[in-house]
């Protein structure tokens, strides 16, 4: 199997991608000092894409960490898993981008960039048979947003015929505390247009809602938010890690998802998610778990995708089940809704299935959707940062660092031709419907 090289950039970043490799080494039976203790055979089978395994059976994470202040990196070395990590492979600055898009991008993060990409170039050659990159990050800070674009574009240029996937955590203004998010994301959203092939948007307004509506909890905190976080992750990665009935790598999924190349924004979704107080009350069943992934509450992208439709969806099944089952009920679920699906892409939902379900689950399935109806995520974030570039507000602060107003300028007017973009597919959809029913009334 095809070996994965995982960077994880800034604050966010860095406490998300510690959540997943211990929620994958928990799922591989690989203890905090490296070494396995597992039950099954299975789960060494495809340890190497993403582990390297060094001498006395000891598996390292492919992992690269990088921060632009050491705070967050000190943090995760005296965590639980911290000695799992290769050390040479913890990355920082002595100074923090200050949630700056350019400090990371010219400043602060260029003069790391290079020691990065050897970091990066040392593991990608130590692998057999590299098959990409994974990328986690968030772009509304500094470091996330605005190196983290530097690197995309670097490890772009560097090996352009490797898939590049992100985990890309959007900001909102009902959990963020900084004014000038929407510059950082837009910024950002003209590189991971460019330079990735599958991106991940999830969004922390989508996950304050799941934990605060469906979970239950008064106070949601970003461990919860990051918990669920890293189910994602480890549901979309299943298909690489495990031998399964029906499976997939970066590329499969890359060439069933994305049938534009710049519309490769995936709203991801994970199932089943109840409060503790009404899990007894609940039966775990295929129809159920395929009711609850199309549920707009379940989605972790805060827009509605009854407001679009789908060009492509994938569902990634675990735990032990009839295929039969799996197949009918999808058939089913894209029968009924016809009109949320769209018609020129014949059998555009793809179904894989592992048998291992996660920790503590009989079952369980996580979605990804490529659907129209995201570009009112990218309207929000638009409208906010015309606001206020309209009147140029805290450019100062980014021109400072040697950007340019133009930039700006030419970013927004991406994001607009993104938006327009999905707009004109949706509506092709609907076009071609009427044309239909215009040739009945002839």
């Amino acid at each position: 199997m095809r070996e994965i090289v995982h960077l994880q950039i800034g604050a966010a970043g860095n406490n998300i991608g510690t959540k997943f490799w211990e929620v994958v080494s928990d799922e591989h039976g690989i203890c905090p000092d490296g070494h396995w203790h597992g039950e099954s055979d299975l789960q060494l089978q495809r340890l190497n894409v993403y582990y390297n395994s060094v001498r006395g059976h000891r598996f390292v994470p492919r992992a690269i960490l990088i921060d632009l202040e050491p705070g967050t990196l000190d943090h995760v070395r005296s965590s639980p898993f911290g000695q799992l990590f290769y050390p040479d492979n913890f990355v920082f600055g002595r100074e923090s981008a200050g949630n700056n898009w350019a400090k990371g991008h010219y400043t602060e993060g260029a003069e790391l960039c290079d020691v990065i990409l050897d970091i990066t170039r040392k593991e990608a050659e130590s692998c057999d048979c590299m098959q990409g990159f994974q990328l986690v990050h968030s772009i509304g800070g500094g470091t996330g947003s605005g190196l983290g674009c530097l690197l995309l574009e670097k490890i772009k240029e560097e090996y352009p015929d490797r898939i590049i996937s992100t985990f890309t955590i959007i900001p909102s203004p009902k959990v963020s505390d900084m004014v000038v998010e929407p510059y950082n994301a837009v910024l950002s959203f003209d590189y991971l247009m460019n330079n990735t092939d599958e991106t991940y948007i999830i969004d922390n307004e989508a996950l304050f809602d799941i934990c605060y509506r469906t979970l239950k909890l008064t106070a949601p905190s970003y461990e919860d938010m990051n918990h669920l976080i890293s189910a994602v992750m480890s549901g979309v990665t299943t298909c690489f890690r495990f031998p399964g009935q029906l499976n997939a790598d970066l590329r499969k999924i890359m060439t069933n998802m994305v049938p534009f190349p710049r519309l490769h924004f995936f709203m991801p979704g994970f199932v089943p998610l109840t409060a503790r107080s009404t899990v007894a009350y609940r039966s775990l069943t295929v129809p159920e778990l395929v009711h609850q992934m199309f549920d707009a509450k379940n989605m972790m992208c805060a827009c509605d995708p009854r407001k679009g439709r789908y060009l492509t969806a994938a569902s990634i099944f675990r735990g032990r089940m009839s295929t039969r089952e799996v197949d009918e009920q999808m058939f089913n679920i894209q029968n009924k809704n016809s009109s949320y699906f769209i018609e020129w892409i014949p059998n555009n939902i793809k179904s894989a299935i592992c048998d291992i379900p996660p920790r503590g689950l009989k079952m369980c399935a996580t979605f990804i959707g490529n659907t129209t109806a995201i570009q009112e995520l990218f309207k929000r974030i638009g409208d906010s940062f015309t606001a206020m570039f309209r009147r140029k507000a805290y450019l100062h602060w980014y021109t400072g660092e040697g950007m340019e107003e133009m930039q700006f300028a030419d970013a927004e007017v991406n994001m607009r031709d993104l938006i327009s973009e999905y707009q004109q597919y949706e509506n092709a959809a609907v076009e071609e419907v009427d044309l239909d029913n215009d040739d009945d009334s002839l």
